[in-house]
C-alpha cells in the first residue's frame, strides 16, 4: 500500500496519496527544510552527486542500502524475496534491505541526509520529493534511465517524479480513489450500478447518496482527516486544478467554479442533504470500516489498496464492491502521487543502484510489488498482468482505471506543504463541517494562499 496509515500499520491518507494524518506534513526539520528549499532557486537542481566529500567513505563500494515502505507481510515478502533474488544473481553488488515507516520517512530522511548517512536507494511517494529533489539531496536520474524503464511508465507517470525537467524518483506504484460500496444496499435500492465506461455523474452521485439513506443509516462516509489531498485530486474529474501556472511560470491559487464542484458536493451531503455522516469528517479511512461493515454507510470513497482490509476484516457474509468514482467535466480523471524509488545524490555507486532498480521494476517483479501492496503498477507491461484483471475484490474495476490517474497538480508547487497545512487543511475542514461558508473558504484558499506561495517563488 501506498502510504499505510490507519488500521493495521500506520497508514494515511493518499493524495497529495499526502496518501496521509499528518505524519510527515509540518515539524521542525520539514519547516526548516522548506525554508532553505524557498531560498533556492529552481536552476539549483542539482544533477546527479551533490557530494563529492567522501561521506560515504567508510562504506566505499560494499553494500547498497535500500530503504523500503513496505509494511504488510505480503508487501515486505516480496520486496525482501526480490532483495534475495538480486543478490544471488549479483554477489558483486549486493544490497542491503533496510526497513522505513511511512509515518516517519521525511523526517528521517531529512536528518540522515543532513548526516551524510543516507540510504542509496529510496523508497518514497512523489509529493514528498519536491522539498528533497530541490535540496540537492537527490540524485538527477534523467541520463540514468534505462530505455525500457524509461518507455514502459507512462509519460503521465514520469511526471510525478519530474522536477524543473529532471527526473528524481521513479514512479512504480499507484492507486485511484474508488467508492466501495455495500452490495446489498445498492441492489436492493434500484439505482443504476455505474462501471469504468460509464461512472456516475457527481450531480447523480448526489442523487444516489440521498436515495441510499434512511433507516438509521447514511448514503455516504467521507473520512476527511486529510481533506487537501482527496479534495485536489478528485477535482481534476469536474476540470478543476486549484494551481494553475501564471505566464511567468509561478504557481498561483485559484478556486474557480471547476473547482468548487466536488467541496460543494462533499458540504451539501454533509450539511444540506444530511445524506454523509458528519461523525466520519474527522477519520481516517480505516476508522470508518466498523460502521460500513455494522450498515451505517453504503458508500465509502477510499483509496483503492484499502480493499486489503476490508476483503480481511469484513464478516464472512458482508458483500461489497468496487465502483468507479464520479467523474465530471474532466472526464474520470483524478490525481494521485505515486510511490517512488529515487538514489541519494551522494550515492557513491549511482549505476549499481539504478541496474538494482530496473531489475526491481522489471514488469513481473513490479507486478508483484504491486499485487502485495493491493495497488496498480505504473508499468504498461506489468498492468498486463492476468490477477490484475481479476473481477475478485474489484482488482479489474482498478486496472482499468489505471490510465485516467495522473499525476497530482499540487505536488510541484514550492511551498504547497505549508499552504496546505497552515491554510488549506484547517479551511476545509471548517467548510465541509459548516462552520464557515465558500466564500470564506475561497477567500483563505487563493488570498492567504497566495501570500505563503510568494514567499517560496521570490
Amino acid at each position: 500500500m501506498r502510504a499505510p496509515r490507519n488500521g493495521p500499520g500506520p497508514r494515511t491518507e493518499p493524495g497529495g496519496n499526502g496518501f496521509r494524518n499528518g505524519f510527515r506534513n509540518g515539524g521542525p526539520r520539514r519547516r526548516t527544510l522548506l525554508a532553505a528549499a524557498a531560498a533556492v532557486p529552481t536552476v539549483a537542481l542539482l544533477p546527479g552527486c551533490s557530494g563529492g566529500d567522501g561521506r560515504r567513505g567508510d562504506r566505499g563500494r560494499s553494500v547498497l542500502r535500500f530503504q523500503s515502505l513496505a509494511w504488510q507481510k505480503e508487501s515486505v515478502d516480496a520486496n525482501k524475496q526480490l532483495v534475495a533474488e538480486w543478490n544471488r544473481l549479483h554477489p558483486d553488488i549486493p544490497v542491503q534491505y533496510v526497513q522505513g515507516a511511512w509515518p516517519t520517512v521525511h523526517d528521517q530522511l531529512l536528518t540522515s541526509f543532513e548526516g551524510g548517512e543516507a540510504p542509496d536507494i529510496i523508497h518514497d511517494a512523489s509529493d514528498d520529493l519536491a522539498d528533497f529533489a530541490y535540496g540537492g539531496y537527490l540524485a538527477d536520474l534523467t541520463d540514468l534511465l534505462p530505455r525500457r524503464l524509461k518507455d514502459d511508465i507512462p509519460a503521465r507517470g514520469w511526471e510525478s517524479g519530474t522536477f524543473g525537467g529532471r527526473v528524481y524518483g521513479i514512479p512504480f506504484l499507484q492507486e485511484p480513489r474508488v467508492l466501495i460500496a455495500d452490495g446489498v444496499k445498492l441492489r436492493r435500492s434500484g439505482v443504476r450500478v455505474p462501471t469504468a465506461d460509464a461512472p456516475w455523474t457527481w450531480e447523480e452521485f448526489g442523487e444516489v447518496a440521498k436515495e441510499l439513506t434512511g433507516g438509521g443509516g447514511y448514503g455516504v462516509a467521507w473520512p476527511l482527516k486529510e481533506p487537501v489531498s482527496v479534495t485536489l485530486n478528485l477535482a481534476l474529474s469536474t476540470g478543476g486544478r486549484i494551481f494553475r501556472r501564471r505566464p511567468d511560470g509561478r504557481a498561483e491559487v485559484r478556486f474557480d467554479a471547476a473547482d468548487q464542484v466536488v467541496p460543494r458536493t462533499i458540504h451539501d451531503q454533509v450539511n444540506v442533504v444530511r445524506s454523509a455522516a458528519r461523525t466520519t469528517l474527522g477519520m481516517g479511512g480505516a476508522d470508518t470500516l466498523p460502521g460500513f461493515f455494522a450498515g451505517r454507510y453504503a458508500i465509502l470513497p477510499l483509496g483503492f489498496s484499502y480493499r486489503q482490509q476490508i476483503a480481511q476484516q469484513a464478516p464472512k457474509d458482508f458483500e461489497w464492491t468496487v465502483l468507479p468514482a464520479p467523474w465530471g467535466a474532466g472526464g474520470a480523471d483524478q490525481g494521485v502521487s505515486p510511490q517512488t524509488l529515487s538514489i541519494a545524490a551522494d550515492c557513491p555507486r549511482k549505476e549499481e543502484a539504478m541496474a538494482f532498480v530496473d531489475f526491481l521494476l522489471r514488469p513481473p517483479n513490479m507486478a508483484r510489488l504491486a499485487l502485495g501492496d493491493w495497488m496498480l503498477p505504473t508499468g504498461r507491461e506489468a498492468l498486463k498482468a492476468p490477477e490484475l484483471h481479476e473481477d475478485r475484490h474489484g482488482w479489474a474495476t482498478g486496472t482499468v482505471l489505471a490510465h485516467t490517474l495522473r499525476a497530482a497538480p499540487a505536488q510541484s508547487v514550492r511551498g504547497y506543504p505549508e499552504w496546505k497545512d497552515k491554510i488549506a487543511t484547517p479551511g476545509f475542514q471548517e467548510y465541509y463541517s459548516g462552520a464557515i461558508d465558500l466564500d470564506e473558504l475561497r477567500q483563505r484558499l487563493v488570498h492567504d494562499g497566495n501570500l505563503v506561495l510568494a514567499r517560496y517563488q521570490r
